[in-house]
């Protein structure tokens, strides 16, 4: 056991999850009051000494199915054998020539195991489901040993055999026999649908589970955990992001924008000292006979920085710069003032909309649908942005400006127009570029990162939410 959880803490640092050497003693400690058979308190006696965020479960979620999936001859896989005890149809005790297999004892069809399948559901016979998934992934699913393919496949070719909608279109039209002729009002429509998808899913997750136990017996936990890891919301780049990934890094936004202005604010208040203060000190030194032994330095009044963010908006960087705003307007108490403006050939300013907005996100949403950016045909175009920027806006910045420039610096081989770089940065206290692509790919291409980023005070790669809130960190 000791070498499992060992294995289980490697995995989850190698996932990202910061667990120390104290914590995996906890950890240690914990699951010795806990019965070793009841494995959800064991998740949870894990969960409690390892886990510090909410964002991580998911990743912890993973690690533990696979590490501690259940075991045993019964999983151990090979091709077309099925898991012993697969037919048991739980309570009445029929063995797999009645429960599972059609008539005079042969392998059921995938028909039949979906009508089996539909009746267990209809009884709520949580043990005839599991059994009934797990002869589905022996019969269906195709799993040979040593063979590296994902578990997603697998489930796909055993969830297509039995035809789950087909028995959700089934199970709610007896929820509609029940209602004896009556017609199911809106909410009970709604509610019998929520309750035959949340059985479904139920049926699936057994799949899951089995699907895994087979590759855990064939791979190795590790082998397959290492297959399965998914990185952590934090470090999820902003420009190759599938939508629930960016649904996750919105979800662990608003979290983090909290934490990290708590964090800005104590900063503010104790981060420096302000300037001595001589007739204090001299004043305090005559108890130790003049020496000024103990200096005496006035109240620090640090300035709130104001914030000027110019953003691209175009294609792949369009999530970099979303997220960006929805942090950077999410601390705007944090800074004196924050004033935002858009391009992609065309610049406009957007600060008027998140003063509007009640909510941020809508702000940004507003931003992509009322933003006037297109200036000819709707690709990047900086030079022509910047110089447009500065004819109209840019006397306004002044030397406690600090100027965000968000893209990639993709320009379609227009010119550059970098002067205007160069001229904020003589007006402004700090000019810097935030990159969202990886640091080997600029210069290559169309990419004039490096012409711009010579009148920046810092060029900085920001490819994931964790690089991102350590610049903002820095910034404010």
């Amino acid at each position: 056991m000791l070498d499992l959880l060992t294995g289980f803490v490697e995995e989850l640092r190698a996932a990202g999850l910061p667990v120390s050497l104290t914590e995996s003693i906890d950890a240690a400690t914990a699951i010795g009051h806990v019965p070793m058979e009841d494995r959800l308190a064991l998740k949870y006696a894990l969960a409690a000494t390892l886990v510090k965020s909410s964002s991580h479960w998911k990743a912890f979620d993973t690690a533990f199915e696979v590490y501690f999936s259940l075991r045993g001859p019964e999983y151990a896989m090979g091709a077309g054998s099925e898991p012993q005890g697969a037919g048991a149809s739980g309570a009445d005790g029929q063995g797999e020539g009645q429960g599972a297999s059609g008539g005079a004892g042969a392998p059921a069809s995938a028909e039949e195991l979906a009508e089996q399948l539909y009746r267990a559901l209809l009884a709520g016979d949580d043990g005839q489901v599991a059994a009934i998934a797990r002869l589905a992934v022996a019969r269906f699913a195709g799993m040979e040993p040593g063979r590296p393919v994902g578990g997603t496949y697998y489930l796909y070719r055993t969830l297509r055999q039995l035809d789950l909608d087909a028995v959700m279109v089934r199970l709610l039209e007896s929820a509609r026999q029940q209602a004896l002729g009556r017609t199911l009002s809106a909410l009970e429509e709604r509610l019998a649908h929520d309750e035959v998808r949340h059985r479904l899913d139920q049926v699936r997750a057994a799949v899951e589970d089995e699907i895994r136990r087979r590759l855990v017996a064939d791979r190795g936990a590790a082998a397959l955990a290492k297959s399965v890891r998914a990185p952590l919301p934090e470090e999820i780049e902003f420009m190759h992001a599938t939508r629930d990934e960016l649904l996750a890094l919105q979800r662990a936004l608003h979290p983090l924008s909290r934490k990290l202005a708590v964090r800005l604010a104590r900063k503010r208040r104790h981060g420096h000292t302000g300037a001595l203060d001589f007739r204090s000190t001299v004043r305090h030194s005559l108890s130790s006979g003049g020496v000024p032994v103990d200096l005496r330095f006035r109240p620090p009044h640090p300035a709130k920085p104001e914030l000027v963010v110019i953003a691209d908006i175009s294609g792949s960087v369009a999530s970099f710069a979303r997220f960006t705003l929805l942090l950077v307007h999410a601390l705007a108490s944090q800074f004196s003032q924050v004033r935002s403006f858009v391009f992609i050939d065309g610049i406009d300013e957007v600060t008027r909309l998140f003063e509007e907005a009640d909510d941020v996100a809508d702000a940004v949403h507003r931003v992509n649908t009322e933003a006037d950016v297109v200036w000819v045909d709707g690709h990047s175009d900086y030079g022509h942005a910047f110089s447009v920027f500065w004819e109209r806006w840019g006397h306004e910045v002044t030397n406690r400006s600090s100027v965000l420039l968000l893209g990639d610096a993709r320009n379609n081989y227009h010119a550059p127009q970098a002067w205007v770089i160069e001229e904020l940065r003589h007006r402004a206290r700090h000019v810097y570029w935030l990159n969202p692509e990886p640091r080997a790919y600029w210069g290559s291409g169309d990419s004039i990162v490096a012409t711009y980023g010579a009148h920046c005070d810092d060029v900085v790669e920001v490819r994931n939410l964790r690089q991102l809130e350590h610049f903002v960190a820095q910034l404010a």
